[in-house]
């Protein structure tokens, strides 16, 4: 079976200090959180940042200002940005504005979903469009599933010629409105994942455990961080380390070993 990559999310649009006064929200408290969090075996990272309002941003010169003292501190890790709807628009432009820097891979919704006080909307138009900016910037995608209709599009681009195989899908379980975090729901979508893809799976709120381990299990990789889920357990507040603990602990106990930073990059095909 292949080494385990991790995914470190270590804020997203959710997370305030009101709500884990652990989250990361500056330039400076995101760096550290990675920096740490890959020290632990974390080998992507996958960033959100916030303006000078501690606001979701899909901001460009803050994405540069989290990539550029990544690099000056020699952070070795996999750079992933999202292209999430969030604050300033839903644009091509403002949505893409990012992925003319130098990452690795960026996420890409391939379909419209519910989040649970909004619309996570993505446009045919603006899926191909950032598919085009990913595919000219040599990025790599990660397909964003929140439910199986969106496999099923990722595989209609393929065959357009705007998304490349290999293909690699993060299986978002259990967000408020999407599809449930079940056993049976992860493995039904694994199961309708095209031949030869990569995946990962982010088990949101109190589905994180059943979901990490079962990815673990069936070959998969697995996301964790405050994007995904605010508490360690019922009563405790979670930090981004205590999450990426817990996945290796786990992952150890299933005899399944961790990947480096080089040997994620070859299992993604992005060397």
């Amino acid at each position: 079976m292949e080494k385990l990559i991790i995914t470190i999310a270590p804020t997203g649009n959710v997370p305030t200090k009101e709500l884990n006064p652990h989250s990361p929200l500056t330039v400076d408290e995101i760096v550290e959180d990675i920096k740490k969090c890959r020290e632990l075996g974390a080998s992507i990272a996958h960033i959100h940042v916030r303006d000078k309002d501690l606001k979701p941003t899909s901001d460009r010169e803050i994405f540069k200002k989290v990539l550029d003292k990544l690099d000056e501190e020699n952070v070795d890790i996999i750079k992933q940005v999202s292209t999430g709807a969030r604050g300033g628009g839903n644009t091509i432009d403002w949505r893409g504005q990012m992925l003319d820097l130098n990452v690795h891979m960026a996420s890409l919704s391939t379909g419209s979903s519910n989040f649970p006080t909004s619309v996570n909307a993505n446009s045919p138009e603006l899926i191909e469009a950032l598919a085009k900016k990913m595919l000219d910037n040599n990025i790599k995608p990660e397909i964003e599933v929140f439910d199986v209709a969106m496999i099923h599009n990722a595989v209609r681009l393929m065959k357009k010629g705007i998304l490349k195989p290999p293909l690699h899908f993060n299986l978002v379980m259990n967000v408020p409105g999407s599809i449930p975090g079940t056993p049976k729901n992860l493995m039904f979508l694994v199961e309708s994942l095209p031949q030869g893809s990569t995946w990962t799976v982010s088990g949101i709120g109190k589905s994180q455990i059943q979901m990490i381990t079962m990815a673990i299990l069936l070959g998969g990789h697995v996301r964790t961080g405050l994007e995904d889920c605010l508490y360690y357990e019922k009563g405790t507040l979670a930090t981004n380390e205590m999450l990426v603990k817990r996945v290796v602990r786990i992952a150890k106990e299933l005899g399944r070993e961790i990947a480096t930073v080089e040997e994620a990059k070859n299992i993604l095909n992005l060397v």
